[in-house]
């Protein structure tokens, strides 16, 4: 198989610089907000937040505790299933901490709504919300995120993290899929 490719992509939404200079931005509003705490955990929802997170945490200035979870939503499709399913939880206790939980994107709200309830029920001090995009257009159920990188129309974006079927994660870029390779048969 050949790698993923930028000419894949209808268009580029974000360039690399732009993510790198927003990702600057969110982690010193971040560090402002949790500066007089001692430590933070960072739960980030893989496998589309890894690449975001991996930047954003090394540019927080603020010890740091990361977890993950992995939430299944899309399951090589272009909408969300109705019902995000958990598929792999917590090792670090999170009672009485900071909780600063990440993800690539907020799209209809449903995997949040979901996550943030579990975490809720865990205890922690505070949570807050990190999301490099946000589908406002797309809220099934309402969310605010705390910390936002880009707000972004309803359109299929794939690279820096976000996927088709577990491709494309590794563009450098984040752009819209050309909607000929959306679900093409060979990829079933």
């Amino acid at each position: 198989m050949t790698p993923p490719l930028e000419s894949d992509l209808s268009h580029v939404l974000l360039t690399e610089e732009c993510i790198r200079r927003r990702v600057d931005a969110l982690a010193r509003e971040i560090s402002e907000v949790y500066r007089d705490e001692d430590e933070i955990i960072v739960i980030s929802i893989i496998n589309g937040a890894i690449p975001f997170t991996a930047d954003l945490i090394r540019r927080i200035d603020l010890p740091i505790r990361l977890d993950c979870l992995r939430v299944s939503t899309y399951r090589d499709d272009t909408r969300p299933h109705r019902n995000p399913e958990l598929i792999d939880t917590l090792r670090l206790p999170i009672k009485g901490h900071h909780v600063l939980l990440v993800d690539d994107i907020l799209d209809t709200g449903r995997t949040f709504a979901r996550v943030v309830n579990l975490l809720k029920k865990m205890g922690p001090a505070s949570l807050r919300v990190c999301v490099l995009l946000d589908k406002i257009g797309r809220r099934e159920i309402p969310f605010h995120a705390d910390f936002v990188g880009f707000k972004i129309p309803d359109e299929f974006v794939v690279g820096y993290g976000l996927d088709f079927a577990e491709r494309y994660r590794n563009l450098r870029c984040i752009g819209v899929l050309r909607p000929e390779l959306q679900n093409p048969p060979e990829w079933q």
